[in-house]
């Protein structure tokens, strides 16, 4: 019997992302979806294959709040895609309404926050499984990149992160009004940044380090993308190797989207669509490249949330302490920022 599933945020990324993904796995029926308008539940609703009950706050009627939503027994579980300030409480009124509850990045909007939920969680000892999206754990060229770094081996010798965007008007995410007036640290940096964020702890971790230090610089090159679009750091290892990470949302005539990583022993790039692994032996340097098609990892993510349900054993990458630290990271990167370069402790 597949899990009872109810759609919590009727956006963009669950229009795109969270729909397709329910119904790509039979783990999952779709039961409900819930908007504050009435409009926007409708219109995710409308593109499921099956009918679903939508609930809303506005218009106010009877017997279809989120409330309501959440009381209903065939509903075992909730994915919760709402603006980063609003998600915490909602994650708890979940997990107190017996759900099991998959709930997007970044797990909340700074560390204190994410903290008190952590702790607010395990005191629960409760029996939901409580997991944090963060799709690119899940994405296929990450994932691959992970296991060529382990067969390498060898040492750390230095790492970077190099993504140059630009978000413009037209972009459907900035239409957002809570994403153009953002209540939280460093806009577009924190909603999109912690993305690849968590893929570089993925592949540093795969390499047996972690970051210990950051020194970083923060600014505003569009207005339009208070309250800081672009951000430069300079990181340090547990093994007192030095990389970089460089972000930006507002470079407009350079676009670029790679991670490196290198040992002693070779280097791996991932980019969105390939992989790249770099080794030499005694007579000459070999690159080997592998091409992956279009995807996000949503979809083996929420298969993922699913199959921790049935087993009961929830899935390390999904974990909020993964999430947690994270969020920490770049926290600590904005903050140095801020203060002009000053060291923090990760």
């Amino acid at each position: 019997m597949s899990i009872g599933v109810a759609i919590i945020g009727a956006g963009i990324f669950a229009r795109q992302e969270h729909l397709p993904a329910v119904q790509a796995t039979t783990l999952l029926t779709l039961k409900a979806v819930y908007s504050r308008s009435k409009a926007c539940a409708d219109n995710l609703a409308n593109r499921a294959a099956k009918p679903v009950k939508t609930y809303y706050d506005s218009p106010t009627t009877s017997n279809h709040s989120l409330e309501d939503l959440l009381a209903r027994k065939d509903i075992d579980a909730v994915i919760i895609a709402l603006p980063i300030c609003v998600q915490p409480t909602v994650i708890k009124e979940a997990i107190e309404a017996g759900k099991h509850v998959l709930s997007e990045k970044p797990i909340a909007k700074d560390i204190e926050t994410a903290a008190h939920l952590i702790r607010w969680y395990k005191h629960q000892r409760r029996e939901e499984i409580w997991s944090v999206g963060e799709n690119f754990r899940f994405f296929e060229p990450v994932v691959f990149a992970v296991e060529q770094i382990k067969r390498l081996g060898g040492e750390l010798v230095t790492f970077s992160v190099d993504v140059l965007a630009f978000i413009d008007e037209d972009d459907e995410y900035y239409r957002t009004a809570w994403r153009q007036k953002p209540d939280y640290q460093g806009g577009f940096l924190l909603d999109g940044g912690i993305h690849f964020v968590a893929a570089l702890r993925c592949l540093l971790e795969a390499a047996g380090q972690s970051v210990s230090t950051v020194r970083a610089s923060t600014s505003l090159i569009k207005e339009d993308l208070a309250p800081v679009d672009t951000l430069n750091a300079h990181m340090t290892t547990s093994n007192k190797r030095n990389g970089t990470f460089n972000l930006s949302y507002g470079s407009e005539f350079r676009r670029d989207c790679q991670i490196r990583i290198v040992t002693t022993t070779g280097a791996v790039a991932v980019s969105p669509s390939e992989v790249r692994i770099s080794t030499s032996d005694k007579s000459a340097a070999q690159e080997k490249s592998f091409r992956f098609p279009p995807g996000s990892g949503v979809r083996k993510e929420v298969a993922a949330f699913a199959e921790s349900i049935y087993t009961n054993e929830p899935n390390p990458r999904g974990s909020p302490e993964q999430a947690y630290h994270d969020l920490k990271l770049l926290q600590g990167m904005l903050e140095s920022g801020e203060e002009e370069g000053a060291a923090k402790r990760i």
